[in-house]
């Protein structure tokens, strides 16, 4: 199970905080246990009171920017509107949401998740779900308003991720990623082009 599983407590975010620093300053193969106690400021063992590995602490970061991200889609899809507005800011905020949590250390990806790929890849699954069911909502809602007449909000969905995951930080260089300005001009064209598509269907 993962993504609230475990209690969130300051401590765990603490750690997590101080792993993200760390990212962005050694990479994950240069960050040791040692290296997060010292960043957090607390004793190694107490590190190991809230994960029993590095490995461990690396994915808690990683759904940590993912239940950030959903909470962020929910926001937008219950904040009152149009469901095609909602859609769209709801696929800028995905894109987004992520580019501003790994910003600073989105030249480390590369080598964390080669380190982490057998971990994360059984969790991907879940965390698409996740957003699956955030855009099926307001495919959904859309379709009743007569904006679109897609039968399957869920297959639809799976289509709007898949053709904005190439916008991902992981799935870019970093000259690529550029400026925030730059990525949030980008993701809003796909998304217009998405959503002309969609109504016509």
């Amino acid at each position: 199970m993962i993504l609230r599983n475990v209690s969130r407590t300051p401590m765990r975010d603490k750690i997590l905080d101080s792993a993200d620093r760390l990212l962005a300053r050694y990479g994950y193969q240069k960050t040791t246990a040692d290296d997060l106690a010292r960043e957090a400021g607390i004793g190694r063992r107490t590190i190991y009171v809230h994960f029993t590995s590095k490995e461990e602490i690396f994915l808690a970061s990683i759904d940590r920017v993912v239940e950030r991200m959903v909470d962020e889609l929910k926001r937008v899809l219950y904040s009152g509107g149009a469901a095609d507005e909602r859609l769209k800011r709801m696929l800028v905020a995905r894109i987004l949401s992520r580019f501003d949590s790994v910003h600073d250390y989105h030249q480390s990806l590369d080598d964390m998740f080669s380190a982490l790929r057998g971990a994360y890849l059984e969790r991907r699954e879940r965390y698409m779900e996740l957003e699956l069911e955030a855009f099926a909502v307001v495919l959904d809602e859309g379709r009743q308003a007569g904006l679109w007449t897609n039968p399957d909000s869920r297959a639809i969905a799976a289509t709007l991720l898949h053709a904005t995951n190439g916008l991902l930080p992981y799935s870019l260089t970093g000259r690529e990623l550029g400026s925030r300005p730059e990525v949030e001009r980008k993701i809003t064209l796909v998304a217009e082009l998405l959503l002309d598509g969609l109504r016509r269907r």
